[in-house]
């Protein structure tokens, strides 16, 4: 990797991982999303807090953010090593954007938005997977960790190279502690 290259993937990832959909999108009503519902700033706490205009709006805002700089490293670089170091501080900067203190989302819609950039075959996996467990199981978290976990396997089995599949599991590994630490409140 040209190391002037790099730093400016990880720095514009790192950044734009940070636009926070969900704090955004509840901010224009006056509610400071850490305070309110879980404090976690991510789409979930959105829906809670304001209801469905403000989940759909960080949906977008978050797959936005990723694809649009998966778009420019990859049109800015060759191989995929710039794509997964961009994914993971895309992630990072999610999970930790230093302007809410470090106190960010838990990365679901970052890890499926860049999936479909990375693998988009495993998404179409994934959206069959969550179908059939959420008929089958009635429990929409259920149902989608489920069908997180063959996104890497589907990455794989359809013969994308093998560091896209592991770095898909590794940002799913990430998804999945992020989900186990205990949500809290912080005081902004």
């Amino acid at each position: 990797m040209n190391f002037i290259i790099g730093i400016t993937v990880v720095v514009l990832s790192y950044l734009a991982g940070g636009i926070m959909g969900a704090h955004y999108s509840v901010r224009g009503s006056g509610v400071d999303i850490r305070q309110e519902g879980s404090g976690n700033v991510g789409a979930t706490n959105a829906l809670r807090v304001s209801g469905r205009k403000a989940f759909v709006l960080a949906v977008i805002v978050d797959i936005a953010k990723v694809i649009a700089t998966l778009f420019i490293v990859s049109a800015m670089t060759e191989g995929n090593m710039y794509l997964i170091g961009s994914s993971f501080f895309l992630m990072i900067g999610h999970l930790f954007p230093f302007q809410l203190g470090f106190h960010g989302g838990k990365g679901v819609v970052v890890y499926l938005a860049a999936s479909l950039f990375l693998s988009p075959l495993a998404i179409a996996g994934f959206i069959m997977l969550m179908g059939i467990g959420y008929f089958a199981l009635r429990k929409y978290k259920v149902a989608g960790f489920i069908a997180m976990t063959s996104i890497p396997v589907t990455s794989y089995l359809t013969g994308d190279p093998t560091e896209i599949s592991l770095s898909l599991a590794g940002l799913f590994i990430v998804v999945m502690l992020m989900h186990l630490k205990p949500s809290h409140h912080v005081k902004a």
